[in-house]
């Protein structure tokens, strides 16, 4: 699993290479990287929740997927109260923003294509209930770190957020036991085939526009990324062993919380008002690191969690 998850994070690395040229070389700008950050969150991610859940249905399944829900819940706590408790809020203007970076991950530009690559359609099943976990509560408390205040508004733009929506019709689908048409599950299939190199593409164009001489002389950049891809993976890791779940759980819950910093977070930043150009620095230096230390706690997980 180690060397299929690491040739995984090399293609991943080529194609975001491809990025940051295309961006360098003019051929794509800001307002295309947002074009295609949208058409990865509102078309290929939904299509790929609902074509990851056409297949057989299994109780062993219901019930990693029931877990997979709640795993997701206590991970997101652990993480929002590990981050406020570690990130102060005294003498620290940015708290905000190094908060939501170190407690949201992008489990779904980087996680899907890893899960997929290492547990096949049955880890991209369960991942589609962190995702559904991240979505809520990012759109509620994430919202909410943000603006200072949690709003009703906020907890509905979540539950009917795209991704959502896909997740529950999937999920209807699955315990209807409702097979698609082979045309349309064909059609997902191509669609959702487009979320790796749409991922790393719009990676390394947000790589590409980020100052990093100066990213790099800024020592909060790597606390922030060290507690995100070191401290909190660890800490899930340590708490994943002694549970009585499946392999197949464990590793998605893992693999879901190793991921960098959520790619909505520089959208969210924009929309209130905050620093946004410094959470692109953390986005961007926790994805490219990741790229190191996801395979590396891949790695422990073979030798502690089997």
């Amino acid at each position: 699993m180690f060397q299929i998850i690491t040739m995984q994070i090399l293609k991943m690395l080529l194609i975001l290479l491809l990025g940051y040229f295309c961006y360098r070389k003019k051929l794509v700008d800001q307002h295309g990287n947002q074009i295609l950050a949208n058409l990865l969150l509102l078309v290929v991610n939904p299509a790929l929740a609902v074509i990851s859940m056409q297949i057989e249905y299994r109780p062993e399944l219901v019930s990693g997927l029931l877990l997979s829900y709640l795993l997701a819940i206590l991970t997101h706590l652990v993480m929002i109260f590990l981050s406020t408790v570690i990130i102060r809020q005294k003498n620290n203007e940015e708290y905000s923003i190094e908060r939501f970076a170190a407690m949201y991950s992008n489990c779904g530009f980087v996680g899907i294509p890893l899960v997929q690559s290492i547990l096949g359609g049955e880890g991209v099943l369960y991942l589609t209930a962190y995702m559904t976990v991240f979505n809520i509560i990012s759109w509620t408390h994430g919202v909410g770190l943000m603006t200072g205040n949690l709003s009703l508004k906020g907890l509905k733009k979540g539950l009917t957020s795209p991704m959502v929506i896909a997740s529950l019709v999937g999920l209807a689908l699955f315990f209807l036991r409702i097979r698609l048409p082979e045309v349309l599950t064909d059609t997902l299939s191509y669609v959702s085939g487009m979320n790796t190199p749409l991922a790393m593409l719009i990676a390394g164009i947000s790589v590409a526009q980020t100052d990093i001489p100066a990213m790099l002389k800024n020592r909060k950049v790597y606390f922030v990324s060290a507690f995100k891809l070191l401290f909190m993976p660890a800490v899930i890791l340590i708490a994943l062993i002694p549970l009585p779940v499946s392999l197949t759980v464990k590793y998605t819950i893992l693999v879901a919380a190793a991921c960098p910093a959520a790619a909505s977070g520089t959208a969210f930043a924009l929309r209130f008002g905050k620093n946004y150009k410094y959470y692109s620095e953390l986005y961007s230096f926790t994805t490219v690191c990741s790229l190191a230390t996801i395979p590396l706690f891949v790695y422990a997980a073979e030798f502690f969690l089997s």
